[in-house]
């Protein structure tokens, strides 16, 4: 039987030797600086591929966190490698803000302001910040957020655009991916701002960043959240105007944590009640995806009928870290039965013991997804590494027999 310290000494050696010791190993690029943009589904490095401001992030977030978490000396060179790679190749020193993606040589290829790769760039600097005290970081993460909030919030409506151009104006293309519908304003960006505010926060108790974060909270509870549903809705003009036809599991779950994380950062009582009444919701309406093997499935579109069924990796992570927290603050016995499954599914189907890191996903047949990359512009060592961190760190009481 699992039981919670033996779930924490999982996500530890999970976290070590499955997760971040493939980056440190193979994914650090020791000729032009910070890491490689790129390795295939067949674990081949592409020394050449472009560097994403996503991904880089991403790595600087993942290993401040694992060092303020584990005090391990090699998760801080690799966090103050990619500090340091951040902020001398992807901030953008005349228009503020940070470039979408660089070439392997570190110049710029695709220099519009997605608020999403802001957003993660703050999140990276102040994890930074809170794991080692560093002013810089500290410095350049407030900056960032003064970007957004100058140029990306939209005093009229309410809100944060999607995109911009170099030089902070409106742009035809806003998606953050090919895959993504063209929307002024997505759920998904905002619920990327709504996190690195909130770990800004822990380290900058500023009273603007306060009522911007409790305005995504409202955002969130008012706009984004379907009350019919359940679900939250994804995509929408500037006017909050939607389309409310996909229902994406894996942001769902990894809402209702990051939800009640912001409201408990915040301490307000009336804010913490409000999230609370809802998330349970929220988390009912992600459950609809739960398979009979443990796993959760991707997404449901509701004007074509079509699912995806793929077992993602990040779904995964945020379908363990959501139901933990439910099960932490509200004892929900059920909700830890399903993080220990999901977790039982992932061990066995997503790690690659082989070669390291996580495959993407695996088709609904079974086979492992190797068309999508093992390490890219959007596969990262953070939704892992983060639900690993979430577990070891959280005071979990072990269940009544």
């Amino acid at each position: 039987m699992t039981t919670i310290a033996t779930l924490k000494a999982d996500m530890r050696q999970t976290l070590d030797h499955h997760i971040l010791d493939y980056w440190l190993r193979r994914m650090t690029d020791h000729e032009h600086s910070g890491f490689y943009g790129r390795a295939d589904g067949h674990d081949h490095i592409h020394p050449e591929a472009d560097k994403g401001a996503i991904l880089n992030a991403r790595i600087l977030w993942a290993f401040s966190a694992a060092y303020r978490v584990t005090r391990n000396p090699d998760y801080l060179s690799a966090a103050t490698r990619a500090r340091d790679y951040l902020i001398d190749f992807f901030v953008d020193r005349e228009f503020g803000g940070v470039y979408w993606s660089l070439n392997y040589l570190g110049q710029p290829v695709d220099t519009k302001k997605q608020t999403y790769a802001i957003g993660f760039a703050i999140y990276g600097l102040s994890e930074y910040a809170r794991a080692t005290g560093d002013a810089l970081s500290l410095q350049t993460a407030i900056a960032l957020y003064h970007d957004i909030e100058a140029h990306a919030f939209d005093r009229a409506n309410n809100g944060y655009t999607e995109a911009l151009t170099r030089e902070w104006q409106p742009i035809e293309d806003m998606r953050l991916s090919d895959k993504d519908e063209n929307g002024a304003k997505t759920m998904n960006t905002h619920l990327h701002v709504l996190e690195p505010y909130t770990n800004l926060y822990r380290v900058w108790p500023d009273e603007g960043l306060r009522g911007q974060l409790r305005n995504l909270i409202d955002l969130f509870l008012d706009k984004i959240w379907n009350p019919d549903t359940h679900h939250l809705d994804l995509f929408f003009d500037n006017q909050w105007n939607g389309k409310r036809n996909v229902q994406s599991y894996g942001h769902d779950i990894e809402a209702v944590w990051l939800l009640h994380e912001a409201a408990l950062v915040l301490n307000e009582a009336e804010v913490i009640e409000r999230v609370e009444r809802v998330i349970p919701l929220i988390a009912e309406a992600a459950d609809e995806g739960l398979q009979s093997d443990g796993s959760l499935i991707y997404e449901h579109w509701t004007d074509s009928g079509d699912t995806d069924r793929q077992r993602q990796w990040w779904v995964m992570c945020e379908c363990i870290i959501g139901h933990i927290d439910l099960y932490q603050h509200f004892g929900d016995r059920r909700a830890l039965d399903i993080t220990l499954r999901c977790w039982d599914y992932t061990r066995h189907q997503l790690i690659d013991y082989e070669q390291g890191e996580w495959f993407w996903g695996r088709h609904d047949d079974g086979s492992v997804n190797r068309d999508d990359d093992k390490a890219g512009f959007w596969k990262c060592p953070y939704h892992n590494s983060r639900m690993c961190l979430e577990l070891m760190e959280r005071n979990l009481p072990e269940p009544a027999s």
